[in-house]
């Protein structure tokens, strides 16, 4: 049974995957959250419900991160439904894979547009809107680092969200606001394994020491910490939640 703790967390792209557990995660550690989500209403209302079962609090909006205009909307409604926001997790991303040479263009720029512009908007509300003493966690990937063939694009989006990161980091310091970055390494998510053979997900899984995959739930509890009271002096960091692979 989740006790609140007064404090709002804010999960883009939280109706599956790694965004799902980490909204019912914080639900656990006292946070009203809110479940964003682009498309799939249904998947975010599950996660309301199963959040509401634990006697949780939670709502689910709709909201296209990667329009401009969709972050200051999220916040808002957000704002008047729970009071304000404390927490703010930049999950939503999307991944598509190609040669440079062969990238489309259509698929870049929909990448810059959703991973780094959909971040870069939550940021900038986020440091508008905050309460004092907030936290900003965002997603990297630990493919910076990697920079493995086909994950230009991707990569890319992902070390300009690690860049905005540091410096926001300085420039929220004065507020109380910490602002880091997770970057997880293979997870066994939909995104992930959408279009990997099993052979291909088998050798991944052998580059990593700890000799698994990732689960949503390690990744969750990092955000856990990172938005709880213990995670206070963590600022400006990237944490690789990869099992050692970089």
């Amino acid at each position: 049974m989740a006790m609140q703790n007064g404090k709002v967390a804010l999960v883009t792209g939280a109706s599956k995957g790694i965004g799902a557990e980490i909204a019912r995660r914080l639900a656990r550690d006292g946070f009203s959250v809110v479940v964003n989500y682009a498309r799939g209403a249904e998947a975010a209302e599950q996660v309301v419900r199963e959040i509401e079962a634990k006697r949780g609090e939670a709502i689910a909006v709709q909201a296209d991160v990667g329009e401009p205009t969709a972050a200051a909307r999220l916040f808002d409604t957000a704002e008047q439904a729970l009071g304000g926001l404390d927490v703010l997790v930049n999950n939503a991303g999307i991944m598509k894979l190609a040669p440079l040479a062969e990238m489309d263009v259509a698929d870049f720029d929909r990448q810059i547009a959703v991973n780094l512009g959909g971040v870069f908007h939550c940021m900038r509300e986020g440091a508008r809107r905050l309460r004092d003493g907030g936290r900003i966690i965002s997603f990297s990937s630990s493919i910076v680092g990697l920079y493995q063939p086909t994950y230009s694009v991707y990569a890319a989006s992902k070390a300009g969200v690690e860049a905005m990161t540091h410096v926001l980091a300085k420039e929220l310091g004065p507020s109380g606001i910490t602002v880091n970055v997770v970057a997880p390494g293979p997870v066994a998510t939909e995104l992930f394994l959408n279009g990997k053979s099993e052979a291909l997900v088998e050798t991944i899984t052998k580059m990593i020491p700890l000799g698994r995959l990732g689960r949503p739930a390690d990744i969750a509890g990092v955000v856990s910490f990172l938005a709880g009271p213990d995670g206070g002096w963590v600022n400006g960091q990237v944490l690789r939640a990869n099992g050692g692979t970089v």
